[in-house]
């Protein structure tokens, strides 16, 4: 088993460490706030006193950061972990942040000889949890063929996206078209409301209809059809509304530099940044049928 350095530990990264100590690693972690910390020792691992201690001596370092200029500062700065990190070992960093800090941060990493994979995921706070995450990997072979078998007891689906910071470009693609989704399901919800049409007979046709899609049949907005949904506990986040509405936000900033045309991304960024300005950053993003539903009167 491995020397594994953890740098992170909120609620994705905490249940994310806690896995890796469960899979018989050897796991120091540390986090800005104490307590991320003590909840991994009291789950077998041990702390470290900074992001540079935990890096010092591990065979792998992940980082699980709220955006790219922590994963800047924590990599590239002054006793960050590229300085501190021993010969040979692999970075993995699973935050979400836009492309070219990540690419810029792996070729710092590479003129180190240290091998570098960025790594979003995907599932959430309960996907996280239970060990059934979604990997986005951008690197080279070799290292995403060494990060393979750790991020595996993080998660269920494994993928290799290109080169560095292709696993980024793969997050903020996927979330925009989740975001895009969701409202879509939403906006169906609340027509049918409206049209008098039964929460659970929508979903039973359309869920096996041309309407069918994740943000529906896993993730219903409305309780009932879906037991294991936000929406049966009034909308407590799996996954928040600052958080789609960060990802959203990084997909138009990369539409932005690449040129591309995303207007309905566009709008779903301008629906949920309305959300969060009403008071609804810290609700789930399926949430999102509250305001839609004021708003339709």
């Amino acid at each position: 088993m491995a020397k594994i350095g953890f740098i992170g530990l909120g609620n994705m990264g905490g249940p994310m460490a806690a896995n890796l100590v469960k899979a018989g690693h050897a796991v120091a972690g540390f986090d800005v706030v104490a307590g991320n910390v003590a909840t991994l020792t009291g789950a077998g691992g041990t702390a470290a006193a900074s992001a540079a201690e935990a890096a010092s001596g591990a065979d792998i370092v992940v980082t699980m950061l709220p955006a790219g200029k922590h994963v800047r500062d924590v990599y590239c700065g002054a006793g960050g972990v590229i300085a501190a990190a021993a010969d040979g070992a692999l970075l993995i960093d699973c935050s979400t942040i836009d492309v070219a800090t990540a690419r810029e941060v792996a070729a710092a990493a590479g003129q180190r000889g240290l091998a570098m994979i960025d790594a979003p995921v995907s599932g959430g706070i309960m996907g996280a949890q239970a060990a059934t995450l979604t990997f986005m990997c951008g690197g080279s072979e070799e290292a995403f063929a060494r990060a393979e078998p750790v991020l595996k007891q993080m998660g269920k689906n494994v993928f290799h996206a290109g080169g560095p910071g292709n696993g980024q470009a793969a997050k903020i693609c996927n979330n925009m078209l989740l975001g895009i989704s969701m409202i879509g399901t939403c906006e169906a919800f609340v027509l049918a409301e409206k049209l008098g049409l039964d929460h659970r007979k929508l979903f039973d046709i359309a869920s096996t209809a041309s309407g069918q899609c994740w943000s529906l049949t896993t993730y219903c907005p409305v309780p009932g059809p879906v037991s294991t949904s936000p929406a049966n506990r009034d909308y407590a986040p799996g996954f928040t509304v600052a958080m789609m509405l960060k990802d959203l936000l990084l997909a138009q900033a990369a539409a932005a530099d690449g040129h591309a045309e995303t207007a309905l991304g566009k709008h779903a960024a301008d629906l949920y940044q309305a959300f969060a300005d009403e008071g609804g950053a810290a609700t789930d993003f399926s949430g999102i049928i509250k305001m839609i539903r004021e708003k339709s009167g």
